[in-house]
C-alpha cells in the first residue's frame, strides 16, 4: 500500500483554477506512472490524466484535455493537477492513484490502477 494523500482541493468560482498535490510517505512515486481520477455523485470514476514515470509522456481524458496538466516532481515525490478554468461539472471528489500495469500505457481505466488516495472535494460553482 502506497498510502496516497492528496490536498489542495477547495470551492472555487466557474473559471478559477486549482492545483492539486498527490504524495506517500512511504513510498517512492517516481517507480510508478500515475494518474488522475475524479467521481462526482451517482457517477462512475472518471479517468482524468496520467503521468509516465519520467514524466515524459502524459494522456489526457477528453473532457480535460485543453483546461487539466498532470505533472510530477520526483524529486519531492509528488504528482500535480493544474486545474484551469473550472466549470460547474468538474465538481467530484478528486483521486490519485498508481498503475497496476508495470509499464506506461496511456491507459485511464479506473481498474488499472490501484492504491487510491482518500481524495480531495473539489466544488465549482457561482
Amino acid at each position: 500500500q502506497l498510502q496516497l494523500v492528496e490536498s489542495g482541493g477547495g470551492s472555487v468560482q466557474p473559471g478559477g483554477s486549482l492545483r492539486l498535490s498527490c504524495t506517500a510517505s512511504r513510498f517512492t512515486l517516481e517507480h510508478f506512472t500515475m494518474a488522475w481520477f475524479r467521481q462526482a455523485p451517482g457517477k462512475e470514476r472518471e479517468g482524468l490524466a496520467c503521468i509516465s514515470r519520467s514524466g515524459e509522456v502524459t494522456d489526457y481524458g477528453g473532457s480535460v484535455a485543453g483546461r487539466f496538466t498532470i505533472s510530477r516532481d520526483n524529486a519531492k515525490n509528488t504528482v500535480y493537477l493544474q486545474m484551469n478554468n473550472l466549470q460547474p461539472v468538474d465538481t467530484g471528489v478528486y483521486y490519485c492513484a498508481a498503475d497496476l500495469l508495470g509499464h506506461y500505457s496511456g491507459s485511464l481505466r479506473a481498474a488499472d490502477f490501484g492504491d487510491w488516495g482518500q481524495g480531495t472535494q473539489v466544488t465549482v460553482s457561482s
